[in-house]
């Protein structure tokens, strides 16, 4: 599912094709000998000369991977298993809500303060929240996982926690929409800011031309989490 997810979110499905292709170490000709297709077939899609590849595709050139390297003894399934589980629990945790909430509402419930795009925020709807520890996911999360930070929809709030000031949080926004061309609703960063101690301008010009809403709250982080599982209800 992770890598099927990843192909299809990207904005070059073939050439994550090909990345996870030779991840497993398979060669074209062997891999288009399983599928029952042409090398050719296989190295159009990867080229991007046929269009985007439809999910049933996805599906069988994942399982196919899989099943090729089962056979040599699984030992990249294994290994991609390890990576795949490890920390994930830790690092974060997603939330979804019964019905969309205006994400005005949720600025207001947590005392939170639009840094950039105030404008933007008055549109957008939120349908859910994960609650992300900024080193865990940062230093232990691979970038072909952080799709797992958006649920079920994009159209959510990344509440970043251990935020120092906020220029990793959104250097990591920005990096894993290269792997998955997601992006989220708002992002709320939790920490001490401060006129002496602002966010960092670099997490807001990346805020700003990623054209996603930057909210800051201090409020404890118990009450926090308290206040946006109150939207669950």
């Amino acid at each position: 599912m992770t890598i099927a997810g990843e192909i299809t979110l990207s904005s070059d499905p073939g050439g994550s094709m090909k990345k996870w292709r030779e991840i497993f170490g398979i060669h074209q000709t062997e891999l288009a000998t399983f599928l029952k297709v042409s090398s050719s077939t296989i190295s159009d899609y990867e080229g991007g000369r046929r269009k985007n590849p439809g999910i049933g595709v996805i599906a069988r050139l994942v399982n196919a991977l899989i099943n090729i390297d089962k056979s040599k003894g699984g030992k990249t399934v294994k290994q991609l298993e390890k990576d795949f589980s490890q920390d994930q629990e830790s690092a974060f945790d997603s939330h979804e809500f019964t019905s969309g909430i205006k994400a005005t509402e949720i600025v207001k419930k947590i005392n939170g303060e639009v840094i950039c795009l105030p404008h933007k925020i008055k549109e957008e709807t939120v349908f859910g929240y994960t609650i992300i520890d900024s080193i865990k996911v940062i230093l232990e999360v691979p970038v072909h996982e952080y799709m797992m930070l958006y649920g079920k929809t994009p159209n959510r709030a990344l509440v970043f926690r251990h935020v120092e000031n906020g220029r990793s949080p959104l250097i990591a926004v920005k990096v894993g929409r290269f792997s998955t061309d997601m992006k989220p609703s708002m992002i709320i960063l939790h920490g001490a800011f401060t006129a002496e101690k602002p966010v960092d301008p670099i997490a807001i010009k990346i805020a700003e031309s990623e054209k996603i809403p930057l909210v800051t709250t201090n409020i404890p982080i118990e009450d926090l989490m308290k206040a946006l599982a109150e939207f669950e209800k």
